[in-house]
């Protein structure tokens, strides 16, 4: 991106004593019509760079959206074409109709859009969890699903509630810092709890047979057994059931018209269950059929 003009770039110098007002005008009237537009275009811009989101879309006909490579069902990239696809690209081609817009995107990670919302990089973030951290920094839609967790499990080992995985004798793993670490805490204190850098790292201790159990999200869930069939089903765990809502993020501004917009199509694609069938065509891309859900899963 080219560096903003600057208007302290135009010089000029005084008129000496004695020097006619019809010269100074004359002196003025060289300078260049397109020197003397930088005020003009400079203030645009600072103008534009102040606007609300609401406004600038409406303005631009441009929506801009973070996109995660590799994040299905949400994102998916075709590297022959460059297309993409998933659930929050087809979520995101129908917001763009309501505002007459057009889509951009941004390569991101699910961290990185928050900052990216923040620089004003991007208008719209999907699927982020509303952590009470996150929300000191940017804002938040109501929820775009609930989503709940449960596990992939061992063979001839079939959970059903937590509370079949709170045993001594059971080893329950998940990757450390997330939220599968503060699900499995709470709700498997008794088993031998023990954590990986990555889910990677905790798909091959269940498949080499050192965990017993593998605490996911359904969606992280479905995804790994898309990868990996033979760690099938994902076991959707209830009593109690634990969820969480997705939301989508955007920038902090006191102008709330972007957001209001943004919740009444949440209210009404979810109401139509418009939103389901998006995040079911998305967890096709893994090549899960609708079959193999569990029965109790409900976005």
């Amino acid at each position: 991106m080219s560096d903003e003009l600057r208007t302290d770039m135009i010089q000029t110098t005084a008129p000496r004593p004695g020097i006619s007002r019809r010269l100074g005008l004359s002196a003025a009237a060289s300078i260049p019509a397109a020197a003397l537009g930088l005020v003009g275009i400079r203030g645009a811009r600072a103008a534009d760079a102040s606007d609300s989101t609401f406004d600038r879309v409406r303005g631009t006909k441009i929506l801009r959206i973070a996109v995660l490579p590799g994040e299905l069902p949400y994102f998916q990239k075709d590297l022959a074409t460059g297309e993409w696809s998933g659930a929050a690209i087809a979520m995101a081609q129908d917001i763009a109709k309501v505002f007459d817009a057009k889509l951009t995107y941004l390569e991101s990670t699910y961290g990185n859009s928050v900052l990216d919302l923040q620089s004003n990089k991007i208008d719209l973030a999907f699927a982020l969890n509303p952590t009470p951290a996150r929300a000191l920094s940017i804002g938040f839609t109501d929820p775009m699903i609930t989503h709940p967790f449960g596990c992939l499990a061992r063979k001839g080992l079939a959970p059903k509630v937590w509370d079949d995985l709170n045993k001594p004798e059971l080893t329950v793993v998940f990757d450390i810092g997330s939220l599968h670490e503060t699900v499995a805490r709470r709700y498997c204190p008794k088993a031998n709890l023990v954590g990986y850098k990555t889910r990677d790292e905790c798909t091959l201790a269940l498949q080499s047979g050192r965990a017993d159990a593998h605490v996911q999200a359904a969606l992280l869930g479905l995804s790994t057994v898309g990868k990996n069939p033979s760690l099938g089903p994902y076991y959707l765990l209830t009593d109690p059931t634990v969820a969480l809502p997705s939301s989508m993020g955007v920038q902090r501004e006191p102008d709330t018209r972007f957001r209001e917009v943004l919740n009444a199509w949440l209210q009404m694609n979810r109401g139509t269950g418009q939103i389901r069938e998006w995040m079911l065509d998305g967890v096709a891309k893994f090549g899960i059929d609708r079959k193999q859900l569990p029965p109790n899963l409900t976005f």
